[in-house]
């Protein structure tokens, strides 16, 4: 079959949630065409509503000074807590276990204080060989803090292979499994794509009586998540991706309701995370909020968390489930345009739909793969570069289209041709 520009407009005229690409503001060119826009996995684009919601922090500000905390039309000494429910609903978590707090290495870090816990016999940390660079910078700063040179043990594919198997992540669990400390793992992975067995990894974790912790910067927004169900001790994830709340905005993080009440735990203390009838006394004992509130350390930043409301108010609307499922309808799409091109570009990312989210990685098997990359950005995609020779690509369910993969193939046919 022949696919056409026509075709692709017929699909998106299909499309149930086709009137959600009009919410976000599209960057444009200089001729003034849109640019074909991929890159929702790096920063996701700003919804138009967002303005609205920053300007009426502002202008709270403005009118009321301090008294915003307690007078402003959505009180700032409360605001964390108009996104809990929303927050908790797309990673599939109760909202006890969630809070909107910080930025994710922060938020990782706060968490390993808590939940990596070594002794001398069990110290190791468990994460993939390609982790993101900043997880794997932080674990082995936490390794160091404790005294530890050695204690990084890598999940490695097999020779010849990109992708993790199942069966040798749990048979690494179940051979070193009584010296891990802690497994911390992305999900989906950055630069493959791929999603991993979250509650299967969990539950093998804990029989081998390890804390099992979650990166979701590529997940939360992306995949239908089931947070609470998988049984993970604690996640966290930034917003500025899939969630569309801005560059460098305020991140997630998720403690599951077994941990709510362990107030014995260690953790770097801070006064929001303090008991809210008291928090004002100014002059009592740490006395920590229950659930993952009680991880907080001051109070948020009000303009940031205003753009995350904008977004998680149009996640509530959709919801993920309708997302999820038209993330597979366009990847799938996306593979069926490049099966021409399988001998120039192989799709690194994990053929069953159910293994991956909204990003398919395309590794250029020819070479010269960054003069490619260089050639599509010319010609109008914003797309994500990662060495050695892969291109990033995500077409997001809530403002990509069928006809914006079909010119991003057409454009890098163009560019391999040349």
């Amino acid at each position: 079959m022949k696919h056409t520009l026509a075709d692709a407009q017929q699909r998106d005229a299909q499309d149930e949630l086709k009137g959600y690409r009009d919410q976000f503001h599209i960057p444009v060119q200089e001729n003034g065409k849109p640019f074909v826009y991929l890159c929702g996995n790096s920063l996701g684009l700003q919804p138009k509503s967002a303005e609205t919601y920053i300007k009426q922090e502002l202008e709270d500000w403005k009118k009321f000074g301090v008294e915003g905390h307690f007078h402003a039309k959505n009180p700032w000494l409360q605001y964390h807590e108009f996104l809990t429910d929303k927050m908790a609903k797309i990673v599939g978590a109760k909202p006890i276990e969630v809070v909107v707090m910080n930025t994710l290495s922060v938020n990782l870090h706060l968490l390993m204080a808590s939940f990596y816990r070594p002794t001398k016999e069990r110290y190791k940390i468990l994460i993939e060989s390609d982790a993101f660079p900043s997880d794997r910078y932080a674990v082995n700063s936490q390794l160091k803090f404790h005294g530890f040179d050695d204690g990084l043990l890598e999940l490695k594919p097999r020779e010849g292979e990109v992708l993790l198997r199942q069966e040798d992540i749990e048979a690494t669990i179940s051979k070193d499994g009584d010296s891990i400390a802690l497994i911390l793992m992305g999900c989906p992975n950055y630069y493959t794509g791929q999603v991993v067995d979250m509650k299967k990894i969990a539950a093998l974790g804990h029989a081998q009586g390890c804390v099992v912790g979650f990166d979701l910067a590529h997940g939360a927004g992306n995949l239908k998540l089931e947070l609470h169900d998988s049984g993970v001790d604690f996640a966290a994830w930034c917003t500025y991706k899939y969630l569309n709340s801005g560059p460098g905005s305020v991140g997630g993080c998720f403690i599951h309701e077994r941990h709510a009440k362990a107030f014995d735990l260690p953790r770097f203390a801070g006064w929001w995370g303090h008991n809210k009838e008291t928090r004002f006394g100014m002059r009592d004992d740490f006395d920590p909020l229950p659930g993952a509130e009680g991880w907080q350390l001051s109070n948020p930043p009000i303009l940031s968390l205003a753009a995350i409301r904008a977004s998680l108010d149009i996640f509530d609307t959709v919801g993920m489930k309708a997302l999820h499922e038209k993330s597979k309808k366009l990847t799938g799409y996306l593979e069926t345009l490049l099966q021409d091109l399988s001998n120039e570009v192989n799709i690194i990312s994990p053929e069953n739909p159910n293994e991956r989210g909204c990003q398919l990685s395309l590794q250029i098997t020819k070479g010269g793969g960054r003069m490619i990359f260089d050639e599509i950005t010319k010609n109008g995609v914003i797309a994500d570069w990662r060495e050695p020779d892969v291109i990033r690509i995500a077409p997001v369910p809530l403002y990509n289209t069928y006809e914006d993969i079909f010119h991003f193939v057409e454009i890098l046919k163009n560019a391999l041709k040349k």
